[in-house]
């Protein structure tokens, strides 16, 4: 499954020469994956009421070229290979159609004592 995020570029992503701000592009795509899960339907809320919660074990990420304020981006999201016990998602952040950064991102599942737990049959069902 795919799927697309606008985010446009504000004051407060930028640094002083108003260039997006190298942190913020973890900001942008956390709220485009944060989208994606909802739309495949998964619930964090119920999730964590049930005693499981995502986290992000590991970003790789190259900044490609800048981004600046007022910029209208897209963060495009796709699945990769992953496992039972991990998601992977590649992350695209594109202004008009030019890749600026890309980001490979493995996420787990935890339970909220803090250990590793597998990711559940919908979950699984739903990302693959």
């Amino acid at each position: 499954m795919s799927h697309l995020f606008p985010i446009r570029v504000y004051y407060e992503d930028t640094d002083l020469a108003g260039i997006v701000y190298y942190a913020n592009y973890l900001k942008f795509i956390e709220r485009a994956r944060s989208e994606w899960v909802r739309e495949l339907g998964i619930d964090q809320v119920q999730m964590k009421a049930d005693g499981l919660v995502f986290a992000v074990r590991r970003v790789e990420a190259d900044y490609l070229m800048p981004a600046k304020y007022d910029d209208d981006l897209v963060v495009h999201t796709t699945m990769e290979p992953g496992s039972g016990a991990r998601l992977v998602v590649k992350q695209d952040v594109m202004r008009d159609g030019a890749l600026l950064f890309s980001a490979i991102v493995t996420i787990i599942c935890m339970t909220t004592e803090g250990t590793v737990a597998r990711l559940p049959a919908v979950i699984r069902r739903s990302a693959y």
